[in-house]
C-alpha cells in the first residue's frame, strides 16, 4: 500500500528533503489509493501541516493496515487518528532519538569542562610545589627527590641519579670478619652505619649478582626499609643465623630469601602483638581475619616497597622465578608468627635425622627454623649485648599490658609488670622455647653449638642466678619487713583496765 502526499490543488508532492514548506493555509493531503469496483481511487486520510523546515528531516512512511478507514473530519477530530498518523511517520521515535542525541552531547561537554577544570587544579599544584622547592632549596629545584629535574616553564631537563644521600662507609677487615659471628656489637654502630654494613653483606655473599641487582636500587630499598623500622640495629640482630650457618649447604637463592626475608619481616610493627591486635579488633586483625594479622602485615609493606621501580631489588629477575621468590618470603615471614612455633619446630623435628639438602620440602623447613632463630636470637649473643634489648622488650610488653588493663582486655602474665621480673621472663624462654629450637638445628650444622648453643646454656645460667638473688632479697625484704612490723608491735604498751 501506497501513501501520497498531494496539495490543495492535487498535484502529487514528492517526499523527499527537497520537498517545498507547506503553511497552514495550504494544507497538503496524504491520501492512499483503493480499489473500488473496477478502478482504484485515492481515499483521503487527512490533513497535515508540518511547520518545521523539511529540509532538517528525513521522512519513512510505514504502510497503512488495507482496511484502514479514515476521513479528513475524522482525523481531525479524533486523536486517536492523529496519535496513528504521527506513528505512521515516526515523529516521536525522532523526537526521542534528538532529545537523547542532545542529553549525550551536554554530558560529553560537561565532562570535557570537568576536565579542564582538572587539569588546571593539577597545573596549579604543580606551580605551587615548584615554587615551594624553589624556596627551599635556594632558587634551585635540585633538592626534589624524583628522578628528573624541572625548570619554571615545565620542560624536563636532564635525569639526574637519585642515589641515597646515606655515605659509603669503608668497612676493616676487622669490621667484615666481626659481621660474621653473633658477637658483633650493633651499640657501637650508627644507623647509616649499618646500611653500610647491610649493603656490604649482600655484594659480599654474592647476592647482588645472583639476582643481578642494580648497586643503587640496593642503596634506596635499604633506606625506603628503615623508614618502616624504629630501629635499624633490630634488623642486623636478626640475621646472624642467616649469616652463620654453613652458606655452602644452601643456594643463593636461598640465603638471598632467608636475607630479605629477615629485614622485612617485621616492617611497621605497631608494638602491641597479635594478641592484643584480635582481642581489641583492631584493623589488621579484621583485615586478615584474625589470621597472623601481624606477619600479614609485614608481608604486605615489603611487597609494597618492592613494588615500587626504584626499590625493587628482584626488577631483574625472571618472572617466574620472582613469583617463586615472593611465595618464599611470605612463607617464611609468615612462619615468624610465635603461633605456630610448636608446629614448624616438631616438622622440623621430624626430617632433621634423615635431612636432605635436594629435597625442597626439607629446605623450606629448615629456613623457615633459621628465620625463627633469626627472630627470636637475642639471647646467643654476650650479655652486655643482648641485655639491652630484654629491656626494650619488656617495657614493650609492660605498655602492651598496662593499654590492655585500661581497655578490659585479657592480659597474659609474662606481660604484666606487676608479675614478672627480667630472670623470669628470660629463664622459662631460654629453656623451653631458644635450646630446644638451637639443640634441634645442631643436629644439622654442629659447629652452632660452640658459637650459639652454648651462649645460651650460659644466658640461662646467668639469669638463674639473677633469680636467686632476687629470691633471697625478696626473703630479706620480707624478713626486715616482718621485724620491723614485730618491734612496733612490742613498742606499743599494753592498756590496762580498772578492776
Amino acid at each position: 500500500t501506497a501513501i501520497m502526499m498531494v496539495d490543495p490543488e492535487g498535484a502529487l508532492v514528492s517526499i523527499d528533503p527537497t520537498m517545498p514548506t507547506n503553511s497552514p493555509k495550504e494544507r497538503r493531503h496524504v491520501s492512499k489509493p483503493v480499489i473500488s469496483g473496477g478502478g482504484a481511487v485515492q481515499q483521503v486520510i487527512g490533513c497535515v501541516y508540518v511547520p518545521l523546515q523539511t529540509e532538517a528531516l528525513r521522512f519513512r512512511l510505514f504502510s497503512l493496515r488495507r482496511n484502514t478507514s479514515m476521513t479528513p473530519d475524522a482525523f481531525q477530530t479524533n486523536p486517536f487518528h492523529f496519535l496513528f498518523f504521527c506513528r505512521a511517520f515516526r515523529i516521536n521515535e525522532l523526537k526521542t532519538e534528538v532529545t537523547n542525541r542532545l542529553a549525550m552531547l551536554e554530558k560529553r561537554v560537561e565532562l570535557e569542562g570537568l576536565k579542564v577544570v582538572e587539569i588546571e587544579k593539577c597545573k596549579n599544584d604543580l606551580k605551587k610545589l615548584r615554587d615551594e622547592m624553589t624556596s627551599r632549596g635556594g632558587g634551585r629545584v635540585g633538592n626534589c627527590p624524583c628522578k628528573y629535574n624541572f625548570s619554571d616553564d615545565g620542560k624536563k631537563l636532564n635525569p639526574r641519579r637519585d642515589v641515597p644521600s646515606y655515605p659509603k662507609y669503608t668497612l676493616s677487615q676487622e669490621t667484615i670478619e666481626a659481621l660474621k659471628k653473633p658477637t658483633f656489637d650493633v651499640w657501637h654502630w650508627e644507623h647509616n652505619e649499618m646500611l653500610s654494613c647491610l649493603e656490604y653483606m649482600y655484594h659480599d655473599l654474592g647476592l647482588v649478582k645472583e639476582f643481578n641487582m642494580n648497586p643503587i636500587t640496593l642503596k634506596r630499598w635499604l633506606v625506603k626499609v628503615q623508614l618502616y623500622k624504629s630501629n635499624y640495629l633490630n634488623i642486623y640482630r636478626r640475621l646472624t643465623c642467616a649469616v652463620c650457618v654453613p652458606q655452602e649447604k644452601m643456594t643463593l637463592t636461598d640465603m638471598g630469601i632467608l636475607m630479605t626475608a629477615a629485614v622485612c619481616h617485621d616492617l611497621d610493627h605497631p608494638g602491641y602483638n597479635n594478641t592484643y591486635q584480635i582481642n581489641a579488633r583492631t584493623e589488621l586483625a579484621v583485615r586478615y581475619n584474625d589470621i597472623s594479622p601481624l606477619e600479614n602485615h609485614h608481608c604486605a609493606v615489603a611487597f609494597q616497597i618492592l613494588s615500587l621501580p626504584e626499590c625493587n631489588i628482584f626488577a631483574n629477575v625472571e618472572l617466574e622465578a620472582y613469583k617463586q621468590i615472593r611465595q618464599a618470603i611470605i612463607t617464611l615471614i609468615l612462619a615468624t608468627d610465635m603461633a605456630r612455633h610448636g608446629e614448624i619446630l616438631d616438622s622440623f623435628k621430624h626430617k632433621v635425622d634423615s635431612f636432605d639438602f635436594t629435597n625442597e620440602e626439607h629446605v623450606t623447613c629448615l629456613k623457615m627454623v633459621l628465620i625463627k632463630c633469626c627472630d627470636i636470637s637475642n639471647e646467643v649473643r654476650p650479655t652486655e649485648v643482648a641485655e639491652p634489648w630484654v629491656d626494650c622488650l619488656l617495657e614493650e610488653y609492660f605498655m602492651q599490658s598496662d593499654r590492655e588493663k585500661t581497655e578490659g582486655l585479657p592480659v597474659a602474665p609474662f606481660m604484666d609488670r606487676d608479675k614478672v621480673t627480667k630472670p623470669t621472663a628470660q629463664i622459662g624462654f631460654i629453656k623451653f622455647v631458644l635450646i630446644p629450637m638451637f639443640e634441634t638445628v645442631m643436629k644439622l650444622f654442629p659447629q652452632i653449638e660452640e658459637i650459639m648453643v652454648q651462649p645460651l646454656r650460659d644466658s640461662r645460667d646467668h639469669y638463674e642466678e639473677l633469680k636467686q638473688i632476687d629470691d633471697a632479697m625478696t626473703e630479706v625484704g620480707h624478713l626486715f619487713s616482718l621485724n620491723i612490723t614485730l618491734s612496733l608491735v612490742n613498742q606499743i604498751p599494753i592498756p590496762t583496765f580498772p578492776s
